[in-house]
């Protein structure tokens, strides 16, 4: 493992140089090549990776380094299959990274482990799922609020709302999925201020705008294409603020590798005009200098006539709590400020000004803001900064929260929730005559806890990696190994496979990029992106195997066997034409799927109804509410750095979605060869008597008196703030404590975690040997 200098800008020639490679390593280079310029076209296959919107009118190749990744590894010719299988053990797998289990390649049959031989051995369709119905018609209805109903984002629109109806018919509404781990803040923090769960921003916007507000969120990473964008508003003067703890490539400078002339010359684009390094829990603190120094202008305006800071006439005829927030705003020190935010107070006034000048400002954030204590706050916080000057609710202007997953967002739009009143019960009940259930079901964070006190009984897993994306990792595979059934829909072998249930089944499923052959010939999906747009998707590609099923078809076929017969859900017919289960989503979601089918294909995609963008607040009071902040530090509950103690915040590289890890370099950071390092600030290393290179052991600070730690990680010199570590995300995961969330949606609070360094045990063990 090595480190090199910083400083590559995202795309150019190492972004095409990363996609070639990946396509080679997959043996995909002719497959991966056609397919390519089908993703994220208006009749083409919806990227399997970050739901970023999809243009109207695309680039020619309308994909990223990340997205042709995540093509690559699914349409992969490596196969796990059930040879692989009889080679290798669960217990040899276990010390398999999570690199070299997906790297593997596509699962091909369905899998059932034995406890004789300790191997995945194949099964039959038919039987796996008739013994899994029997385990879960088994369990008495008073105990299935012990059974789990997982989605990840990948899941598409159809599948989603089968399988919410799955989970509903069988008996209880816990349907966690991967937003609970991300964006759940986003969609608490909004309905309070602006009446809606979502963004309010559309790619026009981008056009429009004359300012950017970029708040913990790594484009260049997490949804590279929103680039395009970013690079065309730079081409037109516009300021780009960021807010971010580490220096980010994709937010310092692009590279278009679509653009010949950027290819061939040293061309690049300045992305931020101003870049903020906020300590990790700071926002809250730099949010509240920026409307200080936005209401110290407004009052001097006022005390010399000049015009107005504020947007007066917005703020009287749209807002409420106005007077309440300014009080606490003018109440606040500078020096307090400067203190929780690790920001100077010139520097937030610059970029106050830079706000105060501008009249469309855009506010874009990600899990930097989501990922606290008071994550909700953060984003509160931040449509109180829009609000003071109009900026949501107009063209040009508004809330922009980057989601991860390709359908995260959707998933939650068509009844993916274990909030009840989220979802459209009567409606549920009148079309499909059950009753659904009305108690509050299991989110992450409760599914996780009804694992450690034996409450939770049986998982079911629509996709994803669950036991790498949740907290302490350590404390949780023990108790995931102590669960009755555990069930896998998956593309890819995966560690949550491995520590597995008593009983445990791995059902493989297509991949969206595949072809889709049921009964009444190839089908179609649907997703919505972080714009609440609505997109078709159709896939390309060959299947991986032959016993492969779709996910609708594994959800009807989970539901024939295990709930009692209903006429009234047609679970073959949907299985045969996806256009009805699209039918029963409009019949179920009029305002927003009215004309499903006809409208899947809009280039652009159709977009579902976001009243705040028009200024129009579905709040209880119909208004635009400012939240009083009542905290400073979004982390009050840790250990402030000090001493001793830093704050970790967890990340990705740019070789990884999730906890999909497509190789172990990070080249944006320089990281050769390996993830087990943290990024700590030169001055911290020398006032804890550290060095370069040096493996640490790192301690968990926290009062509930469990030892989290994680052994044998590199120190690698970095510019972040004081007092701040960067690690790699899930491999830091076993210190973060399961009860460290957001006080309001449960979010984990991956961004700020309390920790202390030593010298490694594993260094130290293997000098003495």
């Amino acid at each position: 493992m090595k480190h090199t200098e910083q400083g590559n800008a995202a795309g150019g020639w190492g972004s095409l140089k990363e996609v070639g490679s990946a396509l080679l390593h997959e043996h995909v280079v002719l497959e991966g090549s056609k397919l390519l310029p089908h993703q994220n076209k208006p009749d083409g296959y919806a990227c399997v990776s970050c739901a970023w919107a999809k243009p109207a009118n695309p680039h020619p190749f309308e994909f990223c380094e990340s997205g042709a990744k995540a093509t690559a590894w699914e349409v992969t010719s490596k196969r796990c299959s059930e040879e692989f299988f009889a080679q290798h053990s669960v217990g040899e797998l276990l010390g398999w990274s999570d690199h070299q289990l997906e790297a593997v390649g596509r699962l091909t049959t369905p899998l059932r482990w034995d406890s004789a031989s300790d191997r995945y051995l194949p099964i039959d369709w038919d039987t796996a799922l008739d013994e899994i119905g029997r385990e879960l018609r088994a369990v008495p209805p008073e105990k299935r609020n012990g059974v789990v109903f997982y989605a990840s984002g990948r899941a598409s629109l159809e599948a989603s709302y089968m399988y919410q109806l799955l989970a509903r018919m069988y008996g209880n509404n816990n349907l966690p999925d991967s937003s609970n781990m991300c964006h759940e803040s986003t969609s608490v923090a909004l309905p309070k201020t602006i009446g809606v769960p979502i963004g309010t921003v559309s790619l026009d916007d981008f056009a429009q705008t004359d300012c950017i507000f970029f708040f913990g969120q790594n484009v260049g990473t997490n949804s590279p294409r929103m680039l395009h964008q970013l690079q065309e508003a730079r081409r037109r003067g516009v300021p780009i603020i960021t807010f971010n703890p580490l220096k980010e490539a994709g937010l310092l400078h692009f590279s278009n590798p679509q653009s010949p002339v950027e290819m061939l010359t040293p061309a690049e684009t300045t992305i931020s005009t101003q870049y903020l390094q906020v300590r990790a829990g700071g926002d809250i603190g730099a949010l509240l200098g920026l409307c200080k120094a936005l209401v110290e202008a407004d009052d001097t305006a006022k005390a010399y006539g000049t015009p107005r800071v504020l947007d007066a006439a917005f703020l009287a005829e749209h807002t409420a709590g106005l007077e309440e927030f300014l009080a606490t705003v003018r109440a606040t020190s500078w020096e307090r400020i400067e203190h929780e935010s690790g920001l100077m107070r010139q520097d937030l006034v610059a970029a106050a000004a830079t706000y105060a000048a501008s009249e469309k400002v855009i506010g874009i954030y990600g899990m930097g803001l989501t990922q606290h204590r008071h994550g909700v706050l953060n984003v509160q916080m931040l449509t109180n900064f829009l609000l003071l000057r109009g900026n949501i609710g107009k063209p040009g202007a508004g809330v922009c929260p980057v989601r991860g997953h390709s359908n995260v967002q959707g998933q939650r739009t068509v009844g993916i929730t274990e909030k009840p009143e989220l979802a459209p019960l009567d409606k549920l009940k009148e079309l499909y005559h059950f009753e659904p259930p009305r108690e509050k079901g299991l989110n992450t964070v409760e599914a996780c806890e009804g694992m450690l006190d034996g409450s939770v009984t049986a998982f079911i897993g629509l996709g994803g990696n669950f036991l790498r994306a949740v907290p302490d990792t350590d404390r949780m595979e023990e108790a995931w190994s102590r669960l009755r059934l555990t069930v896998q829909v998956s593309t890819k072998l995966n560690r949550s496979h491995l520590v597995h249930g008593e009983i445990a089944y791995i059902l493989p499923c297509l991949g969206r990029i595949e072809i889709d052959r049921q009964a009444s010939g190839e089908q179609s999906v649907s997703v919505e992106d972080s714009t609440g747009c609505m997109h078709g998707s159709k896939g390309r590609a060959e299947p991986a195997s032959a016993l492969l099923r779709s996910e609708p078809a594994i959800i009807a076929g989970l539901a024939r066997a295990t709930l009692d017969h209903n006429p009234a859900v047609p679970w073959d017919d949907w299985v045969a034409d996806y256009s009805r289960i699209r039918d029963a989503i409009a019949q179920t979601y009029p305002e927003i799927f009215h004309d499903f089918n006809a409208r899947m294909w809009t280039p652009g995609g159709f977009r579902r109804p976001v009243p705040a963008a028009h200024r129009q607040w579905k709040t209880p009071n119909g208004k635009a509410n400012f939240i009083v902040p009542a905290v400073m530090d979004a982390d009050p509950d840790q250990a402030r750095p000090h001493n001793g103690i830093l704050r970790l915040f967890t990340l990705r590289s740019d070789s990884q979605f999730n906890t999909t890890i497509y190789n172990e370099d990070d080249r944006f950071r320089g990281i050769k060869g390996g993830r087990r390092v943290l990024f700590i600030n030169a001055a911290d290393l020398t006032r804890l008597g550290l060095r370069e290179d040096q493996l640490v052991d790192a301690h968990a600070v926290s009062a509930d008196g469990v030892e989290r730690t994680v052994h044998g990680l590199r120190l690698v010199p970095y510019d972040v703030p004081s007092g701040c570590v960067g690690g790699y995300y899930p491999e830091c995961n076993p210190l973060l404590a399961l009860s460290h969330h957001a006080l309001e949606s449960k979010v984990p609070a991956a961004k700020s975690i309390a920790i202390t360094l030593t010298p490694s045990e594993q260094a130290a063990a293997a000098v003495d040997g």
